[in-house]
């Protein structure tokens, strides 16, 4: 047999090893019952005998045999999963509201799938409309950016839970950290601190930049320091703090203390200054939000906001689990506040101007 036949002869047994996948009526064949008695079974139903079940299971095992998930999902009118749109998996943040959602939806016998926006609006639309397709019992939208319409016209088809911000649509349940707040005690701290120019590198969009940069001028005008304020355009990424903390460095007047838009943005500055030569906290201090891995880590040890992703994840899905089992229909939208935690980034001013 040459080389040809042989590259022949295994894609026909490829072929024949994908069609040979085993059936529901196989199954039923190898335990000796009926397919609805292997649905039944397949479904946890408790009025099979202990026989017939052990039966099916073995014939299962034996069989190697995997039920469709989403065939079974048009006959119940439930696939028992949840979709879950992130704007970004690269903030860790995200990452501990995944890890909540998924354990949650394992307690309550859901299995998550998880899509990225990658920050993009029609990516985002693109996911949710895969979502729909795939009939996911529920939604759950984290940080989203798309507009309240999209997300209403989703809530005519499966329960929606939005993280991050609240909307307007009164079908929807909504789960945000006060931002302001956050914002307000990361000034206040500083202040506390001896500290007067404090200056803010913002997100550029989505609510939350909106309200913590909110926060910030709140905080500096109550503490009379309206004259010190300066806001500098970063963004919710390494590279968007890294251009706030050069954009700082420009400053005629510099700051001793900042605040960043989040975690990411607060090791783009951190980056950006420590380059130019500046050490932290001795020259400048610093303050994070989220409360992210990153900023535990030890040769890192950022004082930021904390915000509780793990357990946001898992009241999402707890959201999700009222509307969808328990039939509730007033909408929810809690706020969870916020809390300072102090590290090694920030400290009192130097009592001298610092030059750069």
């Amino acid at each position: 047999m040459d080389r040809s036949q042989v590259s022949s002869s295994r894609k026909t047994a490829k072929v024949s090893n994908r069609r040979s996948k085993p059936t529901i009526l196989d199954v039923a064949k190898r335990a000796g019952v009926s397919k609805s008695l292997v649905s039944m079974v397949i479904r946890g139903d408790d009025r099979v005998s202990p026989i017939r079940r052990d039966a099916v299971h073995e014939a299962i095992a034996e069989l190697d045999y995997r039920p469709n998930a989403m065939a079974r999902g048009l006959v119940q009118r439930t696939t028992r999963i949840i979709g879950v749109v992130v704007s970004d998996l690269r903030n860790p943040f995200n990452g501990d509201v995944v890890s909540g959602i998924l354990n949650e939806a394992a307690g309550l016998g859901y299995k998550a799938l998880i899509n990225t926006s990658d920050r993009r609006r029609d990516l985002e639309k693109d996911a949710i409309e895969s979502f729909l397709e795939l009939r996911v019992d529920g939604l759950v939208l984290a940080t989203s950016r798309i507009e309240d319409a999209t997300i209403e016209l989703a809530t005519s088809a499966v329960p929606v839970v939005v993280l991050g911000r609240k909307t307007s649509d009164s079908l929807t349940d909504s789960l945000t950290v006060d931002n302001e707040m956050g914002a307000e005690i990361a000034v206040d701290h500083c202040v506390e601190l001896g500290h007067h120019a404090i200056a803010h590198v913002a997100g550029r969009e989505g609510m939350a930049a909106r309200s913590r940069r909110t926060g910030y001028e709140r905080a500096m005008v109550r503490h009379g320091l309206t004259d010190h304020m300066t806001i500098l355009d970063g963004g919710f990424t390494e590279a968007g703090g890294y251009r706030g903390g050069q954009l700082l460095l420009r400053q005629e007047t510099q700051p001793t203390a900042v605040i960043a838009a989040n975690d990411l943005c607060a090791i783009g500055v951190l980056n950006a200054l420590e380059e130019a030569g500046l050490e932290i906290p001795r020259d400048v201090s610093l303050v994070g939000y989220d409360n992210t891995s990153l900023a535990a880590l030890r040769h890192v040890s950022l004082t930021t906001i904390h915000q509780p992703g793990e357990d946001m994840g898992r009241k999402a899905m707890d959201l999700l689990f009222e509307r969808i089992h328990e039939g509730r229909t007033r909408p929810r939208h809690e706020v969870v506040a916020p809390s300072l935690v102090v590290r090694s980034t920030t400290a009192p001013p130097r009592s001298e101007e610092l030059k750069i």
